[in-house]
C-alpha cells in the first residue's frame, strides 16, 4: 500500500484535476500529483522523453526497460507493451529480464550498459561510454542519459512511497512514440 494518498482528481486543485484528466487512470499520476506545482511540467517532461526525441524509440525504451528492471519494475510493467510496439522481441525481452544481452545490437548493447551503469552509481566506465558514443551522436548520448536519468529519479519515488502496481495501458493511450 502507498505511503502517501493517490490523489482524488474531484477534490484536486484545478491545475492538478485538468491534467489528471487527460490521463488514464494510473497510479503514478495520482501519486505524482501530489507535488501540485511540480505536477503539470513534470508531465510535460515525460511527454516530451517519450514523443519528442532525436533518439530512436528502441533506444529509448531499452533505457527505461534496464532502470525498470533494476530499479523499479512498474516501469518495466507499463513499458513492455510500448518496447514490444517499437519493435523489440519477445526473445530480447525474456533475454533483458535475465540481464542477457546477447539478442541486442551492439547500438543496443552499449544503451543497456550505459543505463545499467546510471542505474547502479553513475559511473560509466570510460570503455563503456567510448562504445556509446561509437554509435550515438551528442544529442542522442545526453538523451539516453535523460530518459535513464528521469526514470530513476521515478523510480526510487515509486520504491520509496510504495506505490501500488496497474495494468499497463494500452499502448496508443499516452501519445508515445513507437
Amino acid at each position: 500500500m502507498a505511503r502517501v494518498p493517490y490523489v482524488d482528481p474531484s477534490s484536486a486543485p484545478p491545475a492538478t484535476a485538468k491534467a489528471l484528466g487527460g490521463l488514464p487512470d494510473l497510479h503514478v499520476f495520482t501519486l505524482m500529483a501530489n507535488a501540485e506545482t511540480a505536477f503539470v511540467p513534470w508531465l510535460r517532461l515525460g511527454g516530451a522523453l517519450l514523443a519528442d526525441l532525436a533518439l530512436d524509440p528502441v533506444l529509448r525504451e531499452l533505457t527505461i526497460l534496464q532502470v525498470g528492471r533494476l530499479a523499479a519494475r512498474y516501469e518495466w510493467d507499463q513499458h513492455v507493451p510500448i518496447a514490444q510496439a517499437c519493435g523489440i522481441t519477445d526473445e530480447q525481452l525474456a533475454a533483458l529480464d535475465r540481464g542477457d544481452l546477447t539478442p541486442f545490437t551492439d547500438a543496443q548493447r552499449a544503451v543497456l550498459e550505459f543505463a545499467a551503469d546510471m542505474v547502479r552509481d553513475g559511473e560509466v566506465p570510460d570503455d563503456r561510454f567510448a562504445a556509446l558514443a561509437a554509435h550515438l551522436g551528442p544529442r542522442e548520448i545526453v538523451e539516453v542519459s535523460l530518459v535513464a536519468g528521469t526514470y530513476l529519479g521515478l523510480a526510487r519515488v515509486m520504491t520509496a512511497l510504495r506505490i501500488d502496481p496497474d495494468a499497463p495501458v494500452p499502448v496508443g493511450v499516452l501519445g508515445v512514440r513507437t
